[in-house]
């Protein structure tokens, strides 16, 4: 018996060096092989193959990785400070760098250099931060950089999410302490077909944009997505999928890290809290916080002050108890065990510092057309969260245009949708400096435009610009700009195919023993406080319409939560959002019907080729001259048909009058080809002579090759003078370049048809041009 085991793994160990690419479940059995070189090839249900390497590049830092996919390289490294710096919280730092030189492109800025972080890398920032924070230890507060550097980016295959694996790697095979490895993959919809890792050219045809980062046991660590209406059906058909995957991932990392992972530091243990002082805190507190988070007359800044003064007056009981104690350690513990209060509270109870119950929504109220020069507006106030929305619309020139490495990832060159979130100091009553938008508040603005796009209509005239001010805040101010953007687009006359609105949905969690792999007990809350969100374990957010979702966001605190609980906050989120929608329909049911004077139009212009010069004028200088006085835009289609953009009826009705009137200047006789005029020269040059055929026209050139049946050299051989009269016959105008086509040496031998004097328009002129022109003929026979 022992001997069959013992050939058994000798031929296993043969077919494992002889079949390196074996199926996942042959790889699965031989996961405690050490590997031979520091890389490991993981292979996807679709067929593709993830490798992940380390040990060539940046050995300076704590630990350094390579993630391959296709032809696109991201390197990550992360490097820890040896000493603890005493913060309170975990100083964690990622940067993400797109280089254009990794897309083999120049950037187009000034100095033809990488400046500073775009919108795309903050957001993919964003995301790798949001993967691995959770997964350190509680004691771990060391200075930590994480560094995603792309190496090489093909047009299949997206960078950020290797950059999550790449960081999982790396802190993997550091000696850095972290309870990872993490997994993440994205996972696109096709014709209702999950598909992992998508390329770019099925996100195209996809109707979902999920990335999924999961640990060990299928626990999920963070959510990020947006999607075109996708049902809950699917989308948790999508979650399954992504975090099965995610777990081959999770594999090959621990292999990596089995064979080449450095050993851990040991964590500087925290300065222990005296066990007479926990008890001192909790007895001169604990009734005293159970008190205020039953009063259900508090609001959040009334409750925050109460919750303040109690820790002032234990902090200074239980110091003059205890003078040897450190104040800091005192107001330390205090907060500690004010988070351990409330949390035990809603777990016992049920029922929140609010009065709600588990499921329940705060007094929602909105209104819309707020202030009558505005487009469309709308003012969504949910609780102690107000969230005011402006849309302005625009020409399509005023579209937002994308650097290069952000069109090769997004595949747009523009957006003429997009919105813009603001969260001042004073919305939650403080004071700071108004400057640059914060990372923050574009995280947020960038969701709440996912959660929008889908229904807003593709082909628009106009480019849409959302601005959402977040005047007060106690929680979920993303998911309000949601509501609040989608009736001020309705107000402003935008044709949207349905409502959009959007919830926070939080998590308080209990585990056995402190273990966060034995899930004890939890309660789900229906849109989130600002306070639940602090004391809470997960922030959920989710938006969308009643058929489906739109965007998802899930930041969640604990290392991973099961499906399960994923699956039914997805469920509460749905049933929340059709409360929302449904007092939303009220208030926008009858103000969408009214059509306001300040709503831009469109038009179209045609001309002929030749007007071209005239309507644009010297440099442009009549569309300008437009644009200044009545606010119209004109943007060309093509040569004879321009756009009409005007901020109102009454401009455009004055921008067509300007128009009608610089046209009509230009307006000329009706010319018959083959027929014979005279016309008038106006300039000599080298090439022939500038005739017009009428007083307003632009001189056109008549070329000395046709000006006489020999050949000269100079018009003036002929004794042509400015002013001198001469015939010429007309044949149409060039197809390309408008100007008109004139010959005098075709008149040279019989003449075919009557002159015409168009100088010459009264009754008395007309009578002597006829003379003329019988003149002319008989000269012509002669």
């Amino acid at each position: 018996m022992l001997h069959n085991i013992a050939r058994l793994s000798q031929c296993r160990k043969k077919a494992h060096q002889i079949f390196p690419h074996l199926t996942r479940f042959t790889r699965r059995r031989f996961a405690t092989t050490p590997l031979e070189t520091p890389e490991v090839d993981i292979a996807l249900s679709t067929g593709r193959v993830l490798r992940i390497s380390s040990g060539k590049y940046a050995r300076f830092a704590d630990g350094c990785s390579v993630v391959t996919i296709g032809d696109t390289a991201v390197m990550v490294t992360a490097v820890a400070k040896q000493k603890s710096q005493n913060a309170s919280f975990l100083p964690l730092v990622v940067d993400y760098r797109q280089k254009s030189a990794a897309a083999g492109r120049i950037p187009t800025n000034f100095l033809r250099r990488e400046l500073g972080p775009s919108e795309k890398e903050i957001l993919s920032a964003r995301l790798v931060d949001r993967s691995i924070r959770p997964l350190f230890p509680a004691d771990f507060r060391y200075d930590t950089q994480i560094v995603c550097n792309m190496l090489a980016i093909d047009s299949a295959n997206p960078p950020d999410v290797q950059a999550i694996n790449g960081a999982s790697a790396a802190l993997a095979l550091s000696d850095i302490p972290w309870n990872g490895p993490v997994g993440a993959v994205r996972v696109g919809l096709v014709d209702n077909e999950v598909i992992v890792n998508p390329t770019r050219k099925e996100m195209q045809l996809s109707a979902l944009d999920l990335v999924i980062t999961a640990t060990r046991q299928n626990l999920v660590v963070m959510l990020e997505g947006r999607g075109n209406v996708v049902n809950e059906n699917e989308l948790r058909m999508a979650i399954k999928k992504g975090t099965k995957e995610a777990q081959h991932i999770i594999n090959g990392i621990e292999r990596l890290q089995k064979s080449f992972g450095k050993p851990k530091r040991p964590i500087e243990p925290l300065p222990a809290v005296d066990e007479t002082i926990q008890n001192a805190v909790r007895t001169m507190s604990e009734m005293r916080l159970r008190e205020i988070f039953r009063d259900f007359s508090h609001d959040k800044f009334s409750r925050d002050q109460a919750v303040s003064n109690a820790r002032t007056d234990t902090i200074d009981k239980v110091w003059s108890s205890y003078p040897t104690a450190d104040p800091g350690v005192i107001s330390e513990t205090f907060n500690k065990f004010v988070k351990s209060v409330f949390r035990e509270m809603l777990l016992e109870e049920n029922r929140r510092c609010d009065g709600r119950g588990l499921d329940d929504l705060r007094k929602i109220s909105c209104s819309v057309n707020l202030h009558k020069p505005l487009h469309g507006s709308a003012l969504f106030q949910r609780g102690q969260t107000q969230v005011f929305c402006t849309v302005a619309l625009d020409s399509p020139e005023s579209a937002l245009r994308l650097d290069p490495i952000a069109s090769l990832d997004s595949g747009m060159k523009s957006k003429n949708f997009f919105l813009h979130y603001e969260f001042p100091p004073y919305a939650t009553g403080e004071t700071g400096k108004i400057g640059p938008i914060g990372r923050r508040e574009i995280g947020h603005g960038a969701l709440a435009e996912r959660g929008l796009v889908p229904i807003i209509p593709n082909e628009h005239p106009f480019t849409i610009r959302l601005t959402s001010e977040v005047l007060e805040s106690n929680g979920s101010s993303s998911m309000a700009t949601v509501c609040a953007g989608s009736m001020a687009l309705m107000d402003a006359g935008v044709p949207v195919q349905e409502a959009a609105a959007g919830v926070a949905i939080g998590l308080i969690t209990k585990y056995e023993n402190d273990d966060t792999k034995h899930l004890q007990d939890y309660r789900i809350l229906t849109d989130l406080l600002g306070i639940e969100d602090y004391m809470g374990d997960m922030d959920m957010k989710v938006a969308g319409t009643r058929r489906g979702m739109t965007a998802i966001q899930a930041d969640i605190k604990v290392p991973g939560i099961p499906l399960k609980v994923v699956m039914e906050a997805l469920q509460k989120s749905m049933e929340a959002r059709f409360k929302i929608l449904d007092l939303m329909d009220e208030t926008i049911g009858a103000a969408r019907t009214v059509r306001k004077d300040c709503w831009p139009v469109t038009d179209r212009l045609v001309i002929e080729a030749h007007q071209r010069s005239k309507l644009l004028g010297p440099g442009g200088t009549n569309l300008r001259r437009l644009y200044l006085e009545t606010g119209v835009q004109l943007t060309p289609e093509d040569e004879t048909s321009f756009r009409i953009f005007a901020p109102s009826e009454a401009a455009m009705h004055e921008a067509k009058e300007y128009l009608e009137n610089l046209l009509k200047a230009e307006k000329i006789p009706d010319l018959e080809f083959g027929a014979i005029y005279t016309a008038r020269i106006v300039e000599l040059r080298d090439t022939g002579v500038m005739v017009t055929l009428y007083p307003s026209m632009p001189p056109t050139l008549l070329h000395n090759s046709q000006l006489d049946q020999r050949k000269i050299a100079h018009p003036s051989a002929l004794g042509l003078q400015v002013g001198t009269e001469i015939q010429v016959k007309y044949f149409g105008r060039d197809p390309v370049s408008g100007y008109m086509r004139l010959s005098r040496k075709v008149l040279q031998g019989p003449a075919t048809a009557m002159i015409r004097n168009l100088d010459r328009p009264t009754a008395a002129t007309a009578a002597s041009g006829m003379n003329q022109t019988n003149d002319g003929v008989d000269q012509a026979k002669s």
